[in-house]
């Protein structure tokens, strides 16, 4: 795979301009470097991930030895997005394969260019009784869910995740989900703003421009510092995108003419289209719509109702900044949540009172670089996690397995039972040497 990659980079990036229309920098940051990053990864480490691991035996079992063994779980499928085509096909692939795993992708038919390259590429370079590759629509993956799987991965949406889990408890198949939800970053006033504002920024129009299931999709922040907030992400929108983003080569497109009408139909809801304060300018045959930023959009509108997934980033505003917790909490759990801050103690409450699959402090997106951390949703936002050594793990059985030899029988564990037996095994298994002793000799407990 790592071969691959390599040697096809610049039919990968055609296939992503393609589809997505994504810059060839942004391309290889977020789809050939993670992916490779994550081949290397394999290749370096397995070796030490497969090999057993050793586990405390008991004195009831002594003398024994016991080790957990990581084996396949078997045939595994894989149903991918098309947001970041490339990464979120081979990441999981990458795993289940290093698990010793056989693998059916089935990559998504709305980024038709990528998938059919990913087809292609995979009949010349990997073994296909290993690792096949299935092209479709909604059909194939009805048949394909059909079939028994060992294990079902899937990256989309919730609704989407419904149908896969529903699919696989027919045959008691485990499942990982990766779905999204609506991630919110906290900025408090108590920051450094220049770099904030550029990181929020990198981190939801200039990733696939909000196309991203951990990019930011709504901020919170209070009323006094929401202006200062607004002006500086005004600013680095400019340094990024030029004073006329629409013609920017530097921002990826929306992937479909569906996903720009639904798009255009949250901006222009009732009561939000005068929240417009940045941006707003739509191109529908070009797919794109400036990166636009909405101050105090009602909670109710479909916009704080739905994952956005696009380049619409609203701003709710409380009284003090720990308000924001609650309005947090009272949503489903998002995939990552954000906070920007110097405050140390504001750190630590969000860290304790915020679940989240991930959170990030004082950045946006590049947690999900760091393969020693688990990725992955909780709640509504997914279940199981994969990157690096947690992508081997979960399409993996940890098989317990407990050594023992020939001698050391105690002879509490076979009958006939007699009430010395039964003082003695209760103090086995106690751990209390003494009554151990007195047991032995006879001596009653006390």
């Amino acid at each position: 795979m790592l071969k691959m990659i390599e040697e096809n980079e610049a039919d990968i990036y055609r296939a992503l301009y393609q589809d997505l229309s994504k810059p060839e920098s942004e391309a290889f940051i977020s789809e050939v470097a993670m992916t490779t990053g994550s081949c290397k990864l394999a290749l370096k480490e397995l070796d030490q991930w497969m090999k057993p691991q050793k586990a405390k035996t008991t004195v009831t079992t002594y003398p024994s030895s016991a080790e957990i063994v990581s084996e396949p779980l078997g045939i595994v499928l894989v149903i991918s997005t098309w947001n970041y085509p490339f990464l979120l096909s081979l990441d999981p692939v990458i795993g289940a394969l290093a698990a010793g795993n056989a693998v059916v992708l089935k990559p998504s038919e709305i980024a038709p260019a990528s998938a059919s390259l990913l087809s292609k590429l995979f009949r010349e370079y990997l073994d296909n009784s290993a690792v096949k590759v299935v092209e479709g629509a909604v059909d194939e993956t009805t048949a394909l869910l059909e079939q028994k799987w060992d294990k079902i991965f899937y990256t989309g949406n919730g609704r989407v995740g419904r149908i896969i889990m529903a699919a696989a408890a027919k045959h008691l198949t485990p499942v990982i989900l990766e779905l999204g939800g609506k991630c919110p970053a906290v900025v408090d006033s108590n920051t450094n703003l220049q770099v904030s504002a550029k990181r929020i920024v990198a981190g939801k129009w200039g990733c696939n421009n909000g196309q991203t299931c951990i990019a930011p999709d709504y901020i919170i922040t209070t009323k006094a510092f929401a202006p200062k907030l607004i002006d500086a992400l005004k600013n680095e929108l400019v340094e990024f995108f030029g004073d006329y983003p629409m013609k920017s080569k530097d921002m990826s497109r929306l992937i479909n003419l569906y996903h720009f009408k639904r798009l255009t139909s949250l901006m222009d809801e009732d009561e939000v289209s005068d929240k417009i304060v940045v941006g707003g300018q739509r191109n529908e045959e070009q797919l794109k719509i400036s990166p636009t930023i909405l101050l105090d959009v009602p909670e109710t509108s479909q916009i704080m109702q739905e994952e956005i997934f696009g380049p619409l980033l609203p701003i709710l505003t409380v009284d003090n900044v720990e308000d924001s917790f609650n309005i947090i909490n009272s949503r489903s759990k998002p995939l990552a949540a954000y906070i920007f801050t110097s405050d140390e103690e504001l750190k630590k409450a969000f860290v304790r009172d915020i679940s989240a699959g991930g959170m990030l402090i004082n950045d946006t997106i590049i947690h999900l670089t760091v393969d020693s951390l688990p990725f992955g949703g909780v709640g509504e936002s997914g279940m199981g996690s994969y990157h690096g050594k947690f992508s081997f793990d979960s399409f993996s059985h940890k098989k317990g397995v407990l050594y023992r030899g020939f001698t050391g029988d105690s002879p509490t564990r076979f009958p006939p039972y007699t009430p010395a037996k039964l003082r003695l095994l209760k103090a086995l298994i106690s751990g209390d040497i003494f009554q151990v002793l007195r047991s032995m000799i006879g001596l009653p407990k006390n």
